[in-house]
């Protein structure tokens, strides 16, 4: 599909900041306008996502050769031929999807969307703010269709200005704190990550297509090859201390994102903080950029220290299922809560990739975007009570279903999505997130014990739903309105995903099963060991 010299990638990545000029040109004062154009551009990028998944090869590999990938766009961006010593750069625009973006690309897609619907009740710079959604897009979606490693960089590094903004200046009483957290934990593991790509990019030469010339490249896929890096250079070989020390580089980067314990504090401050809508963002999307960047670049690229890492992977994966559920207990701010069962289920996502085997990957990517539609319904509920009440203390409700029925059933539904009971979509991922674990003996006690977090989880979710709807309903709640026709817009989609993919979970693994087997075998054969749970 190309349209004006550009293919379908491009026009998904790039058609919010098209939006986002279209709302700059707009006069501030016409709200609804802004507010339609965002959600037109966010409904065209919707239609986009829908067509990649019916045009979608399923059959296809993908992971560490350009020939497995599909929609693929490729053009030289820069190309300096500088000193001697230096030689020649040259960098590409190169996008493509495989069976592990295309499901980020899907729930971005979607996301974005109901975000924008969410954000319709902002008055304060909605200019201002639509437009720094827009830009907010176009970075997430370039981070999961980019495989060249410096349009990669550029894209994460995009998404950080916006959500500064979008928290310190739409935020609550603590914004400027929450967003200046979140921007120096984000930008030191930018600047780790930084250095792993400069790494890897004096590591590895290719061929010039045209004029057969080596040069230094930041083509994933060429650095995925160990043929391609030269005899000599810091990351050549396998098991050296060096790739070790890239691999932790890059997996801080990546672990502040997803965030794993210990670089998780800024979330909850981030999430309780941040509007409604930069909220569902912030959970629903930027966290599977972490464990996104793990499976994409970490583990094809360092394949030996993938191996070397694994239990204490596992064992990260742990503490944060364990820890973030404790943590969710103790919390009365029904935000903060929601912030922690975030922590603790991506967790889950860990303890999944940690296996290296088929049944554990397919369930963490699927975990991820379960995850995404689950807590996009957790944040949007919170906001929808918000709204009414502006308070967020649990303790200060009670008796709810009564006065809002049709509230408390789309809350139920996502309260057992996220606890994983079977028949929804959290089921699914958990599952074979735990099944893959459990098949691996070096972490099988880790995952035995790490299933302490499901019961947690269980505990402080219905403890929620107790408090929040049964009992007596105060006096001050009696006039409380019920969900309304734009919340239950931006809800219901999500709940028809949840309880879809809960009952038939194929469509989701059926587009990357072929992609996680490819990895699984890189990875293992890289790391020299057995093919474990095959």
């Amino acid at each position: 599909m190309g349209f004006l010299g550009l293919g379908v990638l491009s026009w998904i990545t790039f058609l919010p900041m098209v939006g986002m000029l279209i709302v700059l040109l707009l006069p501030k004062d016409n709200k609804n306008a802004i507010r339609w154009t965002s959600a037109i551009v966010t409904g065209l990028q919707l239609v986009l996502a829908v067509f990649i998944y019916m045009n979608f090869n399923r059959g296809m590999a993908g992971i560490n050769t350009q020939e497995g990938f599909q929609f693929i766009e490729k053009a030289t961006w820069i190309d300096i031929k500088s000193a001697a010593w230096f030689g020649r750069v040259h960098i590409d625009y190169f996008m493509g999807i495989d069976g592990l973006s295309v499901l980020m690309v899907i729930l971005t897609a979607i996301i974005s969307f109901i975000a924008v619907f969410a954000s319709w009740g902002i008055e304060k710079s909605v200019k201002g703010y639509f437009a720094l959604l827009l830009l907010l897009v176009t970075g997430m979606m370039g981070v999961f269709v980019s495989l060249d490693f410096f349009l990669f960089y550029v894209f994460w590094e995009v998404m950080l200005l916006p959500m500064y903004f979008l928290i310190g200046v739409w935020g609550g009483p603590r914004r400027e704190y929450a967003a200046i957290k979140f921007f120096l934990y984000t930008l030191f593991g930018s600047v780790l990550m930084l250095l792993a790509m400069i790494a890897l990019y004096f590591s590895v030469s290719v061929a010039d297509p045209a004029t057969g010339e080596k040069i230094h490249t930041f083509n994933m896929l060429a650095m995925m090859n160990p043929a391609n890096f030269d005899a000599g250079s810091l990351l050549a070989g396998m098991h050296t201390w060096w790739r070790y020390l890239a691999f932790i580089a890059l997996f801080i980067g990546f672990a502040i994102k997803v965030p794993i314990f210990p670089f998780h504090t800024w979330l909850p401050d981030a999430h309780v903080e941040a509007p409604t809508a930069i909220s569902v963002i912030l959970a629903g999307v930027l966290l599977k950029m972490g464990t996104y960047g793990i499976l994409r670049i970490s583990f094809p690229i360092f394949p030996d220290a993938t191996s070397y890492y694994q239990v204490p992977l596992a064992i990260l994966g742990f503490i944060n299922i364990v820890y973030g559920a404790l943590c969710a207990m103790a919390q009365e701010d029904f935000k903060k809560l929601i912030a922690y069962s975030s922590v603790s289920h991506m967790g889950i996502v860990i303890l999944g990739m940690a296996a290296l085997n088929t049944q554990g990957i397919t369930g963490a990517v699927m975990q991820m975007f379960n995850h995404g539609t689950i807590t996009a319904m957790l944040f949007l509920i919170v906001g929808v009570i918000y709204d009414r009440t502006h308070t967020r203390g649990l303790n200060d409700f009670g008796g709810l279903m009564n006065q809002m029925p049709k509230y408390a059933g789309i809350m139920t539904i996502a309260f057992f999505a996220a606890l994983g009971l079977p028949g929804l979509s959290g089921f699914i991922s958990e599952a074979f997130s735990f099944l893959g674990a459990f098949q691996v003996p070096q972490i099988r006690v880790i995952t035995i014990v790490s299933t302490v977090g499901i019961v947690l989880t269980a505990a402080y979710m219905l403890w929620t739903l107790q408090r929040v709807f049964l009992g007596t309903l105060p006096e001050k709640w009696k006039e409380l309105t019920d969900i309304n026709g734009r919340e239950l817009f931006t809800l219901v989609p999500l709940a028809i995903i949840v309880i879809f993919l809960g009952i038939y979970p194929s469509p989701a693994i059926d587009l990357m099963t072929s992609a996680v087997n490819t990895l699984v075998d890189v990875v293992n054969k890289g790391g020299g060991m057995a093919m474990i749970g095959q």
